[in-house]
């Protein structure tokens, strides 16, 4: 059984600094890998042909590859990388594409030992250690919402990709229609920084980027997540509580009972991002 001071959760959660981000992915990302059954660690893209999670974290994967040009890509640097596996999907999917998982947590990265075009560098994601001009692709699947500050990344980026390289993010937002009340229960189980669509667009702007491509998926995402959930909470919830306290199991799933709700009323949404030099 993980054992888990509360208190310290509610610190992660309001503090938000690195250290809190790495012991709380540390801490919580097993119940993630509870749920799917796999090392994946993104909500996934849900379809009608990706009903699970695993195939919909992949499809997310690969839908975020193409926005990315993957395939005309020789060095992207995966940055907030997790456990690797978009980056071993991407390898073998790719296989001309050179690629450096960038993660402050060591834990993560060494989860996935020696890997055949991919290098793992335990860094943190506002000094990216890479000579300028050297990449073509930064990637940010699911992770930007913890660099702080989020322009010191954006910097790093514009730093380090070659004229004409990609910056691609998938991520979570806010609309202009969310505010503490609204956000309820997510104020204090989304542990990052809430940003909205617009305020990301203005801050690539002013960095030197220009967006050529953006989407808000955020109905293939939370809702379809929310509903696998509660169809198949009986056999989730005997898992997790092997490994957790029963808290957790119900945090989870009010949590997730919240952000439907909250995504079917426009409070959230979830975006993908393409900008160029």
């Amino acid at each position: 059984m993980v054992s888990i001071n509360p208190l310290d959760v509610l610190f992660w959660t309001f503090r938000r600094n690195e250290q809190d981000v790495v012991n709380l992915y540390t801490t919580l990302s097993p119940v993630m890998q509870l749920a799917t059954g796999g090392s994946m660690l993104n909500f996934g893209y849900w379809s009608s042909k990706h009903t699970d999670p695993i195939s919909a974290q992949n499809n997310l994967c690969m839908i975020f590859a193409n926005l990315a040009e993957l395939s005309s890509g020789k060095d992207a640097v995966d940055v907030g990388s997790g456990l690797s596996s978009p980056s071993k999907l991407w390898r073998d999917t790719f296989p001309n594409l050179n690629l450096y998982c960038v993660n402050i947590n060591f834990k993560q990265l060494s989860f996935s030992g020696l890997q055949r075009n991919i290098e793992f560098v335990n860094s943190t994601s506002t000094k990216l250690p890479f000579v300028d001009n050297s990449v073509d692709r930064v990637l940010a699947l699911e992770s930007a919402q913890h660099f702080k500050p989020l322009s010191d990344f954006i910097f790093e980026s514009k730093r380090i990709l070659t004229k004409n390289g990609l910056l691609v993010f998938a991520i979570p937002i806010t609309t202009i229609n969310s505010s503490i009340s609204k956000l309820g229960l997510l104020k204090f189980t989304w542990s990052s920084e809430h940003y909205s669509i617009n305020y990301l667009k203005n801050l690539l702007s002013s960095s030197g980027f220009t967006v050529c491509d953006e989407k808000l998926i955020g109905t293939n995402v939370y809702d379809p997540l929310a509903d696998y959930y509660t169809n198949n909470r009986i056999r989730l919830k005997k898992l997790i509580l092997k490994h957790y306290p029963r808290y957790v199991e119900t945090i989870l799933y009010k949590s997730l009972q919240k952000m439907k709700k909250a995504s079917k009323e426009k409070i959230i949404d979830y975006a993908l991002i393409k900008c160029r030099l």
